[in-house]
C-alpha cells in the first residue's frame, strides 16, 4: 500500500476507530481488537501470510468467499455463519479488507446496550 508493514497498518486502523482497544486474552499470538468488551477482530499476526478475522454479514461472507476462496473463508473458532477470516495482501485489496473490519466494527457497535455506545460517544452504526 504505502510501503507501511501490513501488520503496522492494520493495527493502525483497527485502533484508529472509536473506544477500539488491543488486547491478547487467547496469548501473544493473537491480536484481539474489541470495542464496548466486544471482539470485532482478530489478527494471527505471527501466521505468514498475515490474516486477520472479522465479523460479517453472512450473505457478504458468502459472496466473498465464493469469488475469492484463496483469501476469504470461515474464520477458526468463531461463528461459521458470522464471521471470516481473510488474507491481508491476498486477492481482495487492501481497501477492501479494511472496509471490511469498518464494517465489522459497526457490526458490532450496533449491538451494544445504547448506554455503552453513548459512554464510548458512537451511534448506532458505530460513527
Amino acid at each position: 500500500m504505502n510501503g507501511e508493514p501490513a501488520l503496522a497498518r492494520v493495527r493502525r486502523h483497527l485502533l484508529g476507530q472509536l473506544g477500539a482497544v488491543e488486547e491478547t486474552p487467547f496469548g501473544p499470538q493473537a491480536l484481539v481488537y474489541k470495542v464496548g468488551g466486544r471482539i470485532f477482530a482478530l489478527v494471527a499476526h505471527d501466521e505468514i501470510p498475515l490474516r486477520i478475522s472479522l465479523k460479517c454479514d453472512p450473505d457478504r461472507g458468502a459472496e466473498l468467499r465464493a469469488a475469492f476462496p484463496d483469501t476469504v473463508r470461515h474464520a477458526p473458532y468463531m461463528d461459521r455463519r458470522h464471521w471470516i477470516s481473510v488474507i491481508v495482501g491476498g486477492a481482495l485489496p487492501d481497501g477492501e479488507v479494511l472496509g471490511l473490519a469498518d464494517d465489522s466494527y459497526d457490526l458490532v457497535v450496533a449491538r451494544l446496550p445504547r448506554k455503552v455506545r453513548g459512554e464510548l460517544g458512537v451511534t448506532s452504526r458505530g460513527r
